[in-house]
């Protein structure tokens, strides 16, 4: 397999993975969430030991060690974006397999499991228009004040929703324009989301406009913009506006 192939492979089986587990009867609450993380981890850790075993990796789910910092590809993984939305059996959670190159988030595949597709870097799809009134994703139980300040300012639509793959899949899907994150992340929620969105042309940057880097021995990276193309510069200002 190519790497873009063993991307989307691996996130595919790890949601049918998740699913299984969920639908086993086994597990229920928080316990559920353990359950699907830490099995969905192991398939993905194993597989990519074996397949890539020359490159680095980054488990959200494995102990971090320092032998990544010394690689030039390093493989970024979550294996369940929105553990809450999983145990919920809502559709906006989902599975992120990313490989970094030069610290840039060149290959990726982001599984959407609740609504079987999978999105990846070497298979773009064909991203619908833009509505007239531009519509921007934010978490459905906390939005993040700078997002609902910036929606304010540009006439922004708010639209909550679960996890950061989901929201950043749905610019790639053209379900909404703009997410605009402030609430602090670490790379694994966003490797992946931003090299695929990358992939179909949209803006992915940190919110000062400077380039996303990974595999940093920081793995915090707490804020992350991803929007079509026309919308950067406006929500990149008005952003800056709101430290002034």
């Amino acid at each position: 397999m190519t790497d873009a192939e063993l991307a989307a492979h691996l996130a595919e089986v790890a949601g049918d993975i998740l699913i299984k587990v969920r639908e086993s009867g086994m597990f229920e609450g928080k316990s559920l969430g353990k359950a699907g993380d830490e099995t969905a981890n192991q398939f993905l850790v194993h597989a990519l030991r074996q397949q890539r075993p020359e490159d680095g990796l980054l488990s959200e789910e494995s102990k971090d060690t320092q032998e990544r910092l010394s690689k030039e590809r390093v493989w970024i993984v979550d294996p369940v974006d929105g553990t809450r939305e999983y145990g919920e059996a809502r559709s906006d959670w989902a599975v992120h397999v990313a490989l970094c190159i030069g610290g840039r988030p060149e290959i990726g595949a982001v599984a959407l499991p609740g609504l079987g597709t999978v999105l990846r870097t070497d298979k773009p799809i064909d991203v619908p228009p833009a509505t007239a009134t531009p519509r921007m994703v934010v978490s459905r139980t906390r939005p993040a004040a700078e997002a609902v300040a910036v929606s304010e300012k540009i006439g922004a639509e708010l639209v909550g929703m679960g996890s950061a793959g989901a929201k950043a899949m749905a610019v790639v899907r053209g379900e909404a324009e703009i997410y605009l994150h402030t609430g602090g992340q670490y790379e694994w929620d966003s490797a992946a989301p931003a090299a695929v969105a990358l992939a179909h042309g949209m803006h992915a940057s940190r919110i000062d406009g400077s380039p996303l880097v990974y595999n940093q021995a920081d793995t915090y990276m707490p804020d992350l913009l991803i929007c079509r193309p026309e919308y950067a510069d406006q929500v990149l200002a008005e952003v800056a506006k709101l430290s002034v």
